[in-house]
């Protein structure tokens, strides 16, 4: 059909293709410098909004370095950005700030999202067992995605759900923060997880 030819079909299939996708709500969480911000900026489709601050000298001392020394910024208070799925589904992305003093935030940041993706690092899993531990109190479906730095990761798959002592129904993927479609097919498992939740 060109521009010029009247629209065909009956009026409910015409509201169908222009109704606007639906607005689904994800939380990308983890600890420290884990690579949550790098995902949303990987993925979103439109400029996300990030509040980086500069590490300060105070900061430095609070928060561990060690395995990312060229960090130079951290996120203080969320990271916002949005993926179209397909016509019919929108999803809206909400990154946590992965400090432990910045944790009074979670609650305002996670309300209303049907589920979560926590990122983690497996040179420091315990940076990750706050998030674990808040979306299993809070009952929200969530993934575990071990963010593979310099392409590898330090531990298997069954290691780090045994060291995070989570079931076998929370889902464990490798993924590259860096890489839109890993990303995409990360967050695709969360999705997929939240439904069948809804469904069961």
């Amino acid at each position: 059909m060109t521009a010029t030819e009247p629209a065909t079909g009956s009026p409910a299939a015409r509201t169908a293709a222009v109704r606007p996708p639906l607005p689904v709500k994800l939380v990308i969480s983890g600890g420290f410098g884990v690579g949550k911000t790098t995902a949303v900026g990987s993925i979103s489709e439109i400029e996300p909004l990030t509040t980086e601050a500069a590490i300060t000298e105070v900061a430095a001392g609070v928060d561990d370095l060690t395995h990312t020394p060229r960090k130079t910024t951290t996120t203080v208070a969320m990271d916002f950005g949005c993926i179209t799925i397909d016509p019919t589904l929108k999803l809206y992305l909400f990154g946590t700030p992965g400090q432990e003093r910045f944790g009074f935030m979670w609650d305002d940041i996670v309300e209303g999202a049907i589920g979560a993706l926590v990122i983690v690092d497996t040179r420091r899993l315990d940076d990750c067992y706050a998030a674990v531990d808040y979306f299993e109190h809070k009952g929200i479906p969530f993934a575990v995605a071990v963010n593979a730095f310099d392409g590898h990761v330090e531990h298997t798959l069954e290691e780090v759900r045994w060291a995070l002592d989570v079931s076998d129904g929370v889902p464990l993927v490798v993924f590259d923060a860096r890489e839109r479609g890993s990303v995409r097919d990360a967050l695709l498992v969360v999705l997929e997880l939240a439904l069948a939740r809804t469904q069961g």
